[in-house]
C-alpha cells in the first residue's frame, strides 16, 4: 500500500479537542465532523485539504479525550496517513480501528516541512520526502494490521473472518 501527497504539519501535543472541537461532537455524521477538523489550530485546513494528503505532527499527537471522532474527522477530510514523532495510545488504537494509517517516525516528523510532497510505503515503512530527497524508515505495519486497514477498519475486518 502506498500513500502520496502534499503534507500538512503540526507541532507537539495536538489534542483531540483541537483535532475536532467538542462543540461539534453532537453529530454522528463524519462529513460534518470533517468540516471542522483542526479549525481551532488551522482555520484553512478543512476547506483546503485534498484527498490523499498526509499529516505530519510532533510528539504525543492525539492526546486528551479518548474520542473516536478525532481520527474519523482526519480520515474523512481525505488525509491518507498521519506521520508523527509519537501518538497518544488511545488515538493510535482508534485510528487503526477505523483504518486511518499512522506511522511513528520522529526523524520524518522533524525533517518534513509543510507542503512537501511525500510518499509512504506501508509495506516497508519507507517514507520519502520527494521535495528534499530525504528517506526515513518507520516500523511497517505487520501483515494482520495491513489486512485490517485494507478491510476498512476493525469492524469490517472482523466481519470478514
Amino acid at each position: 500500500m502506498l500513500a502520496k501527497g502534499k503534507t500538512w504539519k503540526y507541532g507537539d501535543n495536538v489534542d483531540t479537542d483541537v483535532i475536532i472541537p467538542a462543540r461539534y461532537l453532537n453529530t454522528p455524521d463524519a462529513k460534518e465532523l470533517a468540516k471542522h477538523c483542526m479549525e481551532d489550530i488551522d482555520t484553512s485546513f478543512a476547506s483546503k485539504v485534498q484527498e490523499g494528503e498526509i499529516m505530519i505532527a510532533g510528539k504525543n499527537f492525539g492526546c486528551g479525550s479518548s474520542r473516536e471522532h478525532a481520527p474519523l474527522a482526519i480520515k474523512t477530510c481525505g488525509i491518507a496517513c498521519v506521520i508523527a514523532a509519537s501518538f497518544a495510545r488511545i488515538f493510535y488504537r482508534n485510528a487503526l480501528n477505523i483504518a486511518l494509517p499512522i506511522l511513528e517516525c520522529p526523524e520524518a516528523a522533524e525533517a518534513i516541512k509543510a507542503g512537501d510532497e511525500v510518499e509512504v510505503d506501508f509495506d516497508t515503512g519507507k517514507i520519502i520526502d520527494k521535495t528534499s530527497g530525504a528517506t526515513f524508515e518507520a516500523e511497517p505495519f505487520p501483515p494482520f494490521m495491513q489486512d485490517l486497514i485494507k478491510a476498512g477498519g476493525l469492524a469490517s475486518y472482523m466481519k470478514g473472518l
